[in-house]
C-alpha cells in the first residue's frame, strides 16, 4: 500500500472511530475524560523536561502534537484530502513522516477507544476515582505490546523529525511551500511540519541531545506501560497521584 492509500486507510478509520462515539454521548465523554487524564499524566511524568531550557520546547510539542487531548479532526481530514498531493509536493522523507504520524494516530485512537469503553463502565461504580478507573481501564484493554508500538511509533516520528532537521535545504523548503500548502489545503500538516522540525533544529546539541531527549521518553513510558500493565494497583494509583500532583 503506497503513502496515499495509508494515510486515507487510517484517517477513515478514525473518522469510524469518532462516528461511533459521537453516538454514543456517554462513551463520547468517557473518551474526552480518558485523553485529558492521559494528557495530564503525561504532563506530570515530564515535569523537569516541560520547564527545561534545553528540552521544553520538544517536551511541548510531544504534549501537544502527538499525546494532547485537543481535536485533531482538522489535520486528519487534510491528511486525507491531499494524501496524493503530498507524495508530489513534499520530499520523501516527509512523506514518510506524515504517514507514520496517520499510522500513530490511528492506533493512539482505537487504544484511547477501548479505554473509553471500560472507562465508561469503571466510573459507574461507586467510589472509583479517576486514578482508580484509569488503572482498572488500562488492564482491562490489556495490549501491553500495542502500547509499546505504540511507544516505538512516537519515537520513530520524533527521529525522523530529528533527521530531517539534518537534510540540506529542507527549512527553505519548508518555508517556501507554507503559502502553497495553505491554499492547497494542507496549512494543519505544514504548521507541524515546521514545529516539528524547528523544535528539534533548536536543541543546543542537535542529534546528540535529540537521542538524549527520546531516551528519556523511551525510559520513562516503559516504566508506566510495565507498571500500569502488571504492576501493583496501590503502588500505581500511588505513583499516578504523585505525577499529577503538579498538574491537577
Amino acid at each position: 500500500m503506497d503513502a496515499a492509500h495509508t494515510i486515507r486507510a487510517a484517517v477513515a478509520r478514525i473518522g469510524a472511530i469518532r462516528g461511533d462515539a459521537t453516538s454514543n454521548p456517554r462513551l463520547r465523554a468517557a473518551l474526552v475524560v480518558v485523553k485529558a487524564f492521559q494528557a495530564k499524566r503525561f504532563a506530570g511524568t515530564y515535569t523537569d523536561l516541560l520547564r527545561s531550557a534545553e528540552y521544553g520546547a520538544a517536551a511541548r510539542f510531544f504534549l501537544e502534537d502527538l499525546y494532547s487531548d485537543k481535536d485533531y479532526s482538522q489535520r486528519d481530514a487534510q491528511f486525507s484530502r491531499i494524501a496524493g498531493a503530498l507524495q508530489r509536493l513534499f520530499p520523501q522523507q516527509v512523506v514518510t513522516t506524515a504517514v507514520a504520524l496517520a499510522e500513530l494516530h490511528l492506533l493512539t485512537e482505537e487504544l484511547d477507544w477501548q479505554m473509553a469503553t471500560k472507562w465508561e463502565l469503571h466510573a459507574a461504580s461507586p467510589g472509583k476515582n479517576d486514578i482508580a478507573c484509569y488503572i482498572a481501564s488500562w488492564r482491562d484493554v490489556g495490549r501491553a505490546e500495542a502500547r509499546m508500538r505504540q511507544l516505538d511509533m512516537v519515537l520513530s516520528v520524533g527521529k525522523d523529525l530529528d533527521r530531517l532537521t539534518r537534510t540540506p535545504g529542507l527549512r527553505l523548503m519548508l518555508r517556501m511551500m507554507r503559502g502553497p500548502a495553505r491554499a492547497g489545503g494542507m496549512g494543519s500538516l505544514q504548521s507541524f511540519l515546521e514545529s516539528g522540525f524547528d523544535t528539534f533544529a533548536n536543541m543546543s546539541g542537535k542529534g546528540s541531545s535529540a537521542a538524549e531527549f527520546l531516551s528519556t521518553i523511551r525510559t520513562r513510558e516503559s516504566s508506566w506501560i510495565q507498571r500500569l500493565s502488571m504492576g501493583d494497583v496501590a503502588e500505581c494509583e500511588v505513583s499516578l497521584r504523585a505525577c499529577l500532583s503538579d498538574v491537577l
